[in-house]
């Protein structure tokens, strides 16, 4: 009697792993679903650095593997050039918008002064309003800039890749600002209380405590912006001048004509430097 009421506990303990293991409807729809979501997300991108090792000058059949595009690629100095401008504008903006943002985020999150629902919503302007209206504005707040300068110090000054760099961190900040800002909600403002009370100051708080822990949220709006003005087309267009190549624009005039293999190797590269950076960011994440 005492080893049958023992066994029959774990007869039934048994079948809800069985039913567990079991497949169901609802289980093969989500498994679907997400297959067909990753085909539909990743299977463009894979084609794209496929094709950029075709034979094919057109690029859109497999004729055969080939680094001949990249060694065109790197021969083009146009495409060259224009990938060096858009990596110039990418760093600069991103360095002083994630400097800007983390400090705008600091003080949004830890002051309270008069006018701040209102800087809180300008903040989130850039963000929500369409691109086009962003690029329009600052188009018209650069020439009203340069018609001031002329008149004050008599000197004509034009669209270059200053004023994208300067367009580029005006709409970054934005994103820098709300990724930081998360990262601030959780903080624990015991630490600093606590640094404080062994007798450390402002100053070594910030960078012993605070700078540490709020370093993922930098790092996630620091690539959030680089890959914003990498990304960037109506707005270079706009506050691009003369003489200057940006690479979106630059891939958009090249690619009204025809898609060639040039343009799936420059793609591919810009990936690939896209995910070096994610990988270091988890890397370094992951070391602290």
């Amino acid at each position: 009697m005492i080893e049958a009421t023992s066994a029959t506990p774990s007869r039934s303990a048994s079948r809800p792993a069985v039913a567990q293991g079991r497949l169901t409807w609802s289980g093969v729809a989500l498994a679907t679903h997400a297959v067909l979501l990753y085909l539909f997300l990743y299977l463009p991108i894979v084609i794209l650095v496929v094709f950029s090792f075709t034979r094919d000058q057109f690029g859109v059949r497999w004729t055969g593997f080939t680094f001949e595009w990249y060694v065109r690629l790197v021969n083009n100095e146009r495409l060259m050039g224009a990938s060096l401008n858009t990596l110039a504008v990418a760093f600069v903006s991103t360095i002083v918008s994630t400097v800007l943002g983390t400090l705008l985020a600091l003080a949004m999150e830890r002051y309270r002064f008069r006018g701040r629902s209102g800087m809180d919503a300008l903040l989130y302007l850039p963000i929500v309003i369409p691109e086009i209206v962003m690029a329009v504005a600052l188009l018209a707040f650069s020439a009203l800039a340069f018609d001031l300068i002329r008149l004050i110090t008599g000197e004509s000054l034009r669209r270059s890749l200053t004023t994208v760099i300067i367009a580029h961190i005006a709409f970054s900040i934005s994103f820098v600002v709300v990724v930081v800002r998360t990262s601030l909600k959780n903080f624990d403002r015991r630490l600093e209380e606590a640094a404080a009370d062994l007798g450390a100051d402002g100053w070594r708080i910030f960078w012993r405590i605070t700078f540490p822990l709020i370093l993922p949220g930098i790092i996630g709006g620091a690539l959030l912006a680089f890959t914003l003005s990498l990304d960037d087309f109506i707005i270079s267009l706009f506050l691009s001048g003369p003489g200057t190549s940006l690479l979106p624009v630059e891939v958009y005039s090249k690619v009204r004509r025809a898609v060639t293999p040039e343009i799936n190797a420059i793609s591919t590269l810009m990936l690939l430097l896209s995910i070096t950076l994610v990988v270091l960011s988890h890397s370094v994440q992951r070391r602290r």
